[in-house]
């Protein structure tokens, strides 16, 4: 599973400088987008924890892992490895191999967020509103979004709890048919936060390899 979470990391920090072509968004997908967006956005910071499935076609694997972000930085925790991005560069922790990389995204790349999408659908998708649907009770609008250009994806399905503007679900499907979902199963905003949540210590990894890309 965690060959998975690799693609699915490399594939959600896809660059955004892909020039639209013929774009399409519908008013009512734009609507919510922005909405919930400019809502996450308004917030000091965000915290949620999340289950992330995969299979080949459907999910038949499942992982839970914890995210916060900042807006400008953040940390996310699955499967033993942790990711932290301090504003400046990216610290990918692996506790079972004991290795560390670090890397700096140059100005094409977008940070990892299950949340990404909320802006990259500006410039990089075609974007379609696909009905209502209940999930575990809770109304949702469904919004799909197709690449404009080849990135590896076949499309992105977004759930969103309308009213309080609340991403609720995230599937992405692969050119070869792979999925991966997010559901998003406790949400916080707001909280009081440590400063060094963010930042990354060298001197808690003395017996890890660390390599600086």
């Amino acid at each position: 599973m965690k060959n998975y979470l690799k693609a699915f990391l490399t594939l959600t920090f896809v660059g955004s400088s892909f020039i639209a072509h013929s774009q399409s968004i519908d008013t009512k997908s734009k609507t919510i987008l922005d909405d919930i967006t400019k809502s996450y956005k308004s917030k000091k910071n965000s915290y949620f924890k999340f289950s992330y499935g995969t299979g080949a076609s459907k999910v038949t694997q499942t992982q839970t892992g914890i995210f916060y972000s900042d807006n400008t930085k953040y940390k996310l925790k699955i499967m033993g490895i942790e990711q932290i991005f301090d504003g400046n560069k990216v610290y990918n922790i692996n506790d079972e191999d004991k290795e560390i990389t670090i890397s700096k995204p140059n100005e094409n790349q977008t940070h990892f967020s299950p949340l990404s999408y909320l802006d990259s659908y500006k410039n990089e998708y075609n974007v379609t509103y696909s009905g209502k649907k209940n999930i575990s009770g809770i109304p949702v609008d469904v919004i799909k979004m197709t690449p404009i250009k080849n990135n590896g994806l076949k499309n992105v399905t977004l759930y969103i709890n309308t009213p309080q503007k609340k991403l609720i679900k995230l599937e992405q499907l692969s050119n070869n048919n792979d999925l991966a979902v997010i559901t998003i199963n406790n949400y916080k905003e707001n909280q009081t936060l440590s400063p060094s949540i963010f930042s990354f210590d060298k001197s808690k990894y003395q017996n890890y390899l660390i390599t600086e890309l």
